[in-house]
């Protein structure tokens, strides 16, 4: 067994990870970036380094920095969580040729052979996976989009090849819309995943999303433990999944579990992963299953664990995480197929900083005013936040998930009601009344949504009157208050150590900023200056056009000097794991452009002025 993992992630899977770490008695690292030097997860690990900015790709994505922590540390091995780097065969490969360093995943040439959608799909139709129509091969002429379309009927999907979570993904109904959404998906491939490769899939109009947890170790065993159903989804992003799934007869679930585990053995597949499938909701037999008849395709491999890992946990009583843990170590799995079985039900309800009644928003900003999770039997809450914490925006909005268990699934959505009804979380708006809400729904009771339901067929107005009756705000009463707090952060070549220095009615201690590291002192949550980008207002005269959440910049459209007209696109930014176009509110001359491609910026920052 391993003496010391590094987490290369942050939030409640870090903290998930550090856990089963502890329980195994095995020690734990923590990295974080500038923005998340108070982070909860810093706070669980037995120590943490810095590994740069804010800025993801200057910190959680770089990769040499995170393996020389790791080195620094000491560490034996790397766990990557799920994002960021989960899913980067580079680094995996990077990992494993590193001294001393054991990757806590699938080997990175698994990773290429499943984790790359196109070459997944070869691997799955050789081992008689069914899979959607598409092209098994990367597109990059709009006219191959266009052909496809014509022999397969718009809507066409276009997907990343390193993508997941709905990143990536456009939906191209006509061809008109070829061009756009061809380099919008490129560009979110190449900006999330370093790989702008695409490819094409038949867009299947109303699908559940079923996914299929496997195991496997280095010797040869390959168990599957179930399926989790995660077909409710706004956007393409899971907001609430279960085990088992309630739309499924028990013939045609174990007729998925094979197929994926017939597709992770012909991928010499290692470690913990998921094999994600569609299936087509039609025809459901006398008591509204759908059979063993069910027309269902492979989708896709998330070749890491998964967010919603912990419903197959509650009810089949395996610690994924723990395996992951002890399959790298080299270990054999101590169960047959036969031994999985599945107990009563459970349901996952993430947790999102957003306002589901405005387009589910993410929160620009904020702090945990109060944070009291609920507790008693058959709740579960994975977590990092304690209250007092700032939220940090600069990564995804999910700040915890809350699962419920019961001996079946009205037990389970009761104790889920429950639950969600003693989360108290104060400072910023949750989706916690979305969540209530959907658990009076009669289609998510009945067991009979889509993917497709919450963008197409969920009334918005029941969303606002949640969000209303249960939804809290932030009451700034005390923001000018001034707080002293005597506790340091003090980083020594890049460690962190903490300091403590309690001092009541004194005035703030003068330091210098960390900066990256060199053993300057740091004040807790240090309050952010008003953003005023790089001063635009004061150099050059018109009307500001400034960002309106945090996020960065993947492509400016304009430069100074042009005209523009009402409702052009200046430029797109991403912000919560979505783009959004910055379009010009009038007609006018681009007198000063205050930003570029890849650039970070805050709520506030000037974008552009126009006179």
């Amino acid at each position: 067994m391993f003496d010391k993992v590094l987490v290369a992630n942050r939030g409640e899977i870090a903290v998930r990870v550090m856990r089963a770490c502890e329980e195994l008695g095995v020690g734990t690292v923590a990295v974080y970036s500038e923005a998340d030097k108070h982070a909860g997860h810093v706070r669980y690990a037995d120590e943490a380094y810095n590994v740069g900015p804010a800025r993801a790709a200057d910190s959680y994505l770089d990769q040499a920095a995170i393996v020389e922590a790791a080195q620094k540390a000491g560490a034996d091995a790397i766990h990557p969580g799920y994002g960021f780097l989960a899913e980067n065969a580079d680094f995996a490969e990077r990992v494993e040729g590193a001294d001393g360093v054991t990757w806590i995943g699938p080997a990175s040439d698994a990773m290429e052979r499943l984790g790359e959608k196109t070459r997944a799909r070869h691997v799955m139709r050789e081992s008689d996976v069914p899979i959607v129509p598409g092209t098994t091969d990367p597109i990059e002429d709009p006219a191959d989009v266009v052909e496809f379309g014509e022999e397969h009927g718009f809507p066409v999907l276009i997907k990343a090849e390193g993508g997941g979570g709905g990143r990536g993904q456009k939906v191209v109904r006509g061809p008109d819309e070829v061009e756009d959404k061809l380099e919008s998906a490129r560009r979110e491939g190449e900006a999330y995943f370093s790989n702008a490769s695409v490819y094409l899939e038949r867009y299947l109009d109303n699908p559940r999303h079923i996914e299929v947890q496997i195991l496997a170790d280095e010797h040869g065993n390959v168990r599957h433990l179930g399926e989790r159903d995660c077909s409710l989804q706004r956007r393409r992003q899971k907001v609430i999944e279960e085990a088992p799934s309630p739309a499924l007869t028990d013939e045609l679930r174990e007729k998925i579990g094979e197929a994926a585990r017939r597709g992770a053995d012909a991928g010499d597949y290692t470690n913990a992963g998921t094999f994600e499938f569609l299936v087509e909701d039609e025809d459901r037999n006398d008591e509204g299953l759908l059979d063993a008849d069910a027309d269902f395709y492979f989708l896709e491999v998330n070749t890491r664990i998964q967010v919603e890992h912990c419903v197959t946990e509650e009810v089949t009583g395996v610690d994924i995480v723990k395996w992951q843990v002890r399959v790298a170590a080299g270990e054999e799995l101590t169960f047959q197929q036969d031994d999985v079985g599945t107990e009563g039900h459970a349901m996952e309800f993430r947790i999102n900083a957003e306002n589901a009644a405005d387009d589910f928003a993410p929160a620009t900003g904020g702090e945990f005013e109060v944070y009291d999770p609920p507790g008693g039997i058959g709740v579960r809450v994975d977590d990092a936040p304690r209250q007092g914490d700032d939220l940090v925006t600069d990564y995804d909005s999910m700040v915890a998930k809350l699962i419920s268990y019961g001996g079946d699934r009205a037990e389970c959505m009761a104790r889920g009601k429950r639950a969600l009804a003693d989360y108290d979380i104060q400072g910023f708006p949750t989706i916690i009344p979305f969540h209530r809400m959907m658990l009076t729904d009669d289609a998510f009771v009945a067991g009979e949504h889509t993917t497709k339901y919450i963008d197409d067929h969920l009334d918005p107005e029941r969303i606002d009157a949640a969000q209303e009756r249960w939804g809290t705000e932030h009451s700034p009463d005390d923001d000018d208050e001034e707080v002293v707090e005597r506790e340091f952060t003090v980083e020594v070549n890049g460690k962190r150590f903490e300091v403590e220095l309690e001092e009541r009615g004194a005035p703030a201690v003068p330091v210098a900023d960390a900066g990256g590291g060199g053993g300057q002192a740091q004040q807790p949550r240090p309050s952010r200056p008003d953003s005023g980008g790089d001063g635009a207002s004061a150099s050059a005269e018109g009307e500001e056009t400034a960002a309106e959440m945090q996020g960065t910049i993947l492509e400016v459209n304009v430069a100074e000097g042009d005209e523009v007209a009402a409702g052009d696109v200046l430029c797109v930014l991403e912000a919560m794991k979505m783009e959004n176009d910055i379009v010009a509110e009038r007609g006018g001359t681009v007198t000063h452009v205050g930003v570029s491609e890849g650039e970070s910026v805050d709520m506030g920052d000037t974008l552009f002025v126009l006179d």
